[in-house]
């Protein structure tokens, strides 16, 4: 099988590690990765900021590119939610017969990273070990936007040496959402407190989650606090093996 990896502006500009990782479990489970230099943003800044040209511009940027992909994987809920469900507005609003008939084609090979795991592949161990205890956040759009439900929490359970404690209020969002953090900051850093107290309250060494951009500001407020809580994307904990682990 071969898949393409959309890798995200977050990931490709912030984390690149997370990237690494995916490329690094995916080849190990037999899969052929490719990537595309051409590739740019999904558009969701712009869109979710009224930009809708700009945002229509990368979206049909992103079919032209991966049209004749066998399938696509996203390390981000948030970037294939905004695939899922914004495009066919901007599509339908500024875009022509040809291209929705395109991404109608190419909508269902896309997957966030623990779908295509668990769904196109049917996967639910991966072969990872990570001796650590972890708690699991769920970000919107991942929670409400994808209905992700268990696939993490499966990958998680069949992690070797890991110890997956719960969070109370699963739920609750960290008060990030993009732009969002930045316009209403008050807000943002309350909803930040409220997660961090739930999350603290594990006990765990690492925080989990399937997007960076929720494990960023989570990840700045334990740092400006000097807590040893530490962040890490989903990707990163299954692609660690035993002879890797720390």
């Amino acid at each position: 099988m071969r898949a393409s990896l959309f890798i995200t502006c977050y990931n490709d500009t912030l984390f690149p590690q997370t990237g690494r990782a995916v490329v690094r479990l995916l080849e190990r489970l037999g899969v052929e990765v490719e990537f595309a230099p051409a590739q740019t943003c999904c558009g969701q800044m712009h869109a979710n900021t009224g930009f809708r040209g700009e945002a229509y511009s990368q979206a049909k940027r992103f079919v032209q590119l991966y049209r004749d992909t066998e399938c696509v994987v996203i390390p981000s809920s948030s970037c294939v939610a905004m695939i899922r469900d914004q495009y066919p507005g901007l599509f339908a609003e500024l875009g022509n017969e040809e291209l929705r008939r395109a991404f109608a084609a190419l909508l269902p090979r896309i997957f966030e990273f623990s779908e295509f795991l668990t769904d196109k592949l049917g996967i639910d161990d991966v072969g990872a070990c990570f001796p650590h205890r972890v708690a699991y956040h769920a970000s919107c759009h991942g929670l409400r936007g994808l209905n992700i439900g268990e696939r993490p929490f499966r990958l998680l359970r069949r992690v070797r040496g890991l110890e997956l404690t719960p969070i109370a209020n699963l739920d609750r969002c960290c008060g990030f959402g993009g732009t969002f953090s930045v316009k209403n900051a008050d807000v943002s850093t309350a909803m930040l407190d409220a997660k961090l107290t739930d999350l603290l309250a594990t006990e765990a060494e690492y925080c989990t989650a399937l997007d960076n951009s929720c494990l960023m500001h989570l990840g700045g407020a334990l740092h400006r606090r000097n807590l040893k809580m530490k962040p890490i994307h989903l990707a990163e904990i299954l692609a660690s093996t035993e002879a890797g682990a720390s």
